[in-house]
């Protein structure tokens, strides 16, 4: 494990220690305290902290381990979920087998609760949860890295600029990868480098590439069904951040790139966490078992079942249809909902449309729209085979 010293999670030996760092750590306090006593930590920023302090110190009182931590957190997440969702589904756990582990490679949308919703189907299901890939542009903060460490993530270097260590660094997540797979854990990993923004989900095949580098003597399609890859659709009826990434697509549009503000990915962390996500459904698809000649015919295995198991809401097909007009094909969509239910739902998307500048509202309908113009078109290639 030494090759993997830079990237990997910590192990249970190491959790007791990076505990009592966390609690002495005085930006997380700050931060924390911000959150939970917001009038407090205005007025006595010093008390503030120090009740958040000695309340997490009784919380980690007992926690020896990742899986002490993981159980002792589990109340939390459920609590978190059922005050941001209406309702939380799942597809597909019986395509899971239990003694085998799996790479998870799923579409993106938000940064924690993307994996955080596998965690929790898997975790409620009785399967172990997966060791998670995250970008160490989320990891400016040294509490940050050792929360997510703390939590089965393992790094993945995307600020390098240098070929040969871009080249070294995804040789060594490659073997990370299967070496996870061979030891029996499973790993989550975005689909594609970065959130789906613009509501397209599309796996970059050069991921693919990497899962198979430095197993070039191994037969391809060998080397992909040993690591029983299996494609991972999550949708969210509203994206707590979709006027934030709004506002970016729009910029980049306007002037050709965007430039993060400070603390920028703090503040879509924790909406992401927070903010009303309407109903979600996490879809599980089926281990990628067949004869693939190529990285290619792979991504595009992963985007038909990604596409075709995810689950449209009124808000895509409203947006649809304020920007072209829905076919026949799923002309009958407002069948599927009350009609109550399906008025509260057109008001709230007005309402959201309503409050973002004129300039950025076409930018919003492409994210809830995207969906279904990749819906029409597995429905299109599935017709043609």
């Amino acid at each position: 494990m030494s090759e993997f010293e830079g990237i990997r999670p910590y192990n249970d030996a190491e959790v007791p220690g990076v505990l009592e760092r966390l609690l002495s750590d005085q930006d997380l306090m700050r931060m924390l305290a911000g959150y939970r006593f917001p009038r407090l930590n205005r007025l006595l920023p010093g008390l503030a902290r120090s009740v958040v302090q000695m309340a997490l110190k009784r919380e980690a009182r007992g926690v020896k381990s990742v899986d002490d931590l993981q159980h002792r957190l589990e109340p939390y997440l459920d609590r978190l979920i059922e005050r941001s969702t209406l309702t939380v589904t799942y597809s597909g756990l019986d395509n899971l087998r239990r003694d085998q582990a799996h790479l998870f490679i799923a579409n993106h949308r938000d940064i924690v609760m993307d994996p955080a919703f596998v965690n929790y189907a898997l975790y409620h299901a009785g399967h172990p949860t997966p060791r998670i890939a995250i970008g160490d542009n989320l990891l400016q903060r040294p509490f940050v890295a050792d929360l997510m460490r703390l939590n089965k993530s393992f790094i993945v270097h995307r600020s390098l600029t240098g070929r040969r260590e871009k080249l070294q660094a995804y040789q060594t997540m490659s073997a990370y990868i299967s070496h996870s797979i061979a030891e029996g854990q499973s790993i989550w990993i975005a689909q594609a480098e970065g959130r789906a923004k613009d509501g397209l989900d599309e796996t970059d095949s050069a991921i693919i590439k990497m899962f198979c580098m430095g197993r070039k003597s191994e037969p391809f399609a060998e080397v992909i069904r040993s690591l029983s890859m299996v494609p991972v659709s999550i949708s969210y009826e509203w994206d707590p951040c979709d006027g934030m990434k709004a506002r970016e697509l729009e910029q980049r549009a306007r002037e050709g790139s965007y430039s993060k503000e400070p603390g920028e990915d703090d503040r879509s962390i924790a909406m992401g966490l927070t903010g009303y996500k309407g109903r979600v459904h996490v879809a599980f698809g089926e281990p990628l078992t067949a004869e693939y000649g190529d990285a290619k015919l792979v991504a595009a295995a992963v985007d038909r079942q990604i596409l075709g198991h995810y689950r449209l809401y009124p808000s895509n097909y409203l947006a649809f249809e304020q920007s072209e007009g829905l076919p026949a094909a799923l002309a009958d969509w407002r069948k599927e909902y009350a009609a109550a239910d399906l008025a509260a739902e057109e008001q709230r998307f007005q309402a959201r449309l309503q409050a973002l500048p004129e300039a950025q509202r076409p930018f919003w309908l492409l994210q809830y729209a995207n969906p279904v113009r990749s819906r029409l078109r597995v429905l299109a290639e599935s017709a043609g085979e």
